[in-house]
């Protein structure tokens, strides 16, 4: 593994770490803020606005929630690819509007048609703009300081997810109709805003040169991270799947939310600190997916009760405070400096289908062995198994120094 030597980071915390940016990364981290403080104040609570709220039957809840979610995942590498040929900005700017409609039209969306086509406009939203603004934020940050930018990222991010269901649930309480529209005046404004002061940068590309896709699907060391790091995304949706069902309570279920996004609030700027003084990027990769799958140990030798799952939640939150600034930085190492948001649009779209396989086979171990220890030992045998193949790709300095992706 290389060993690389970055600039000790600015101190401080996430408001006085943020001011050490430009205005554009600044307004990155405000735009995740955002994004995820008006998805999630409406999303959590959509499926028991069609079932109770509109009568609907379960299959037709789950088709409109799944729309969202192929439209999202499906598309993905195209709004990467959009982004680097058209330019970040626009691609954010019209994610954000389209979100808005999709967010507005839910709130008077009564028929089947209308609600399919609001939640696919919603998940197409998500596939323009999400390569778009982590590209744009690589970009803008530079190099010497993109760890740092995408820990603060991740800062907001889950800032946004503990801030999110907390105002859904008191605009619910009056009526989903008013969180729709709370949550889509809050696009409109981002929208705005983005208009008005995000820069226009070059793109990650050449715009007349061709071969985009074939340059980025011929590279072979970037697949290979993907699938190796598909592994972290279905341990960390874990908080969604295997640990809810095992609290059996929603009490408990709000808990593991909370506490994860806390820890990564606390402690994302000191883990990074600490992993950029003692370690290098690919030691930080292979530590984030070993302590996440050592997370999982802790309920297999504790049991369904709430200190192990409270416990394992906490862990996978620290194990994702190292892990994704340098999973990140990678992407971009990897790409090169070119066509930078179709990697990670890429990226996107490997790790949300191996989200959806691995919750297929969460969900089947434990229809079939209920809960033993063995779902448990299974998912802590992923994180390992992850760790050991971006170790593997590591040697030699694979991740470090690409060769030519063509």
């Amino acid at each position: 593994m290389t060993t690389t030597t970055t600039p000790a980071p600015p101190q401080g915390g996430i408001w006085k770490q943020s001011r050490t940016f430009d205005p554009a990364v600044r307004l990155l981290f405000l735009n995740q803020l955002t994004i995820n403080l008006g998805f999630y104040m409406l999303m959590p609570f959509l499926a028991a606005h069609l079932a109770d709220g509109l009568g609907m039957a379960a299959w037709a809840v789950g088709l409109v929630l799944g729309a969202r979610n192929l439209s999202q995942q499906g598309m993905f590498l195209v709004g990467g690819a959009l982004a680097d040929r058209l330019g970040f900005k626009p691609l954010i700017v019209a994610g954000c509007a389209l979100r808005t409609v999709g967010f507005g039209a839910l709130a008077f969306a009564q028929s089947l048609p209308m609600l399919i086509a609001a939640s696919l406009a919603t998940g197409l939203a998500g596939a323009l703009f999400n390569p778009a603004v982590r590209a744009c934020l690589a970009a803008e940050a530079g190099e010497e300081r993109r760890v740092q930018a995408f820990a603060l990222f991740n800062a907001y991010y889950q800032a946004g997810i503990l801030l999110g269901p907390l105002v859904g649930v008191a605009l619910t309480g009056v009526s989903f109709r008013l969180t729709c529209t709370v949550a889509a005046v809050l696009f409109a404004g981002l929208t705005l805003v983005q208009l008005r002061h995000l820069p226009v940068r070059g793109v990650s590309g050449d715009r007349g040169e061709r071969g985009q896709f074939r340059t980025v699907l011929s590279h072979r060391t970037f697949w290979l991270f993907s699938l190796a790091m598909t592994g972290s995304y279905v341990l960390s949706f874990q908080v969604y799947l295997a640990l809810p069902l095992a609290a059996e309570g929603t009490g408990l279920t709000t808990a593991l939310f909370v506490v994860s996004a806390l820890v990564a609030l606390a402690g994302q700027l000191r883990i990074t600190a600490w992993c950029r003084r003692r370690l290098d990027r690919e030691r930080c990769l292979v530590l984030g997916l070993a302590l996440m799958g050592g997370a999982f140990l802790i309920p297999a030798a504790l049991g369904r009760g709430v200190a192990g799952l409270l416990l394992c939640a906490a862990v996978l939150a620290v194990a994702n405070a190292v892990l994704y600034p340098y999973e990140m930085d990678t992407v971009v190492a990897l790409s090169r400096g070119r066509w930078v948001a179709t990697h990670y649009g890429l990226y996107n779209t490997v790790c949300g289908i191996g989200i959806t396989l691995g919750n297929l086979g969460t969900g089947a171990l434990l229809d079939v062995t209920g809960w033993s220890v063995v779902p448990w030992l299974a998912l802590c045998a992923v994180g390992l198994v992850c760790a050991a193949a971006v170790a593997l790709l590591a040697r030699g300095g694979r991740l470090a120094a690409p060769p030519d992706a063509a």
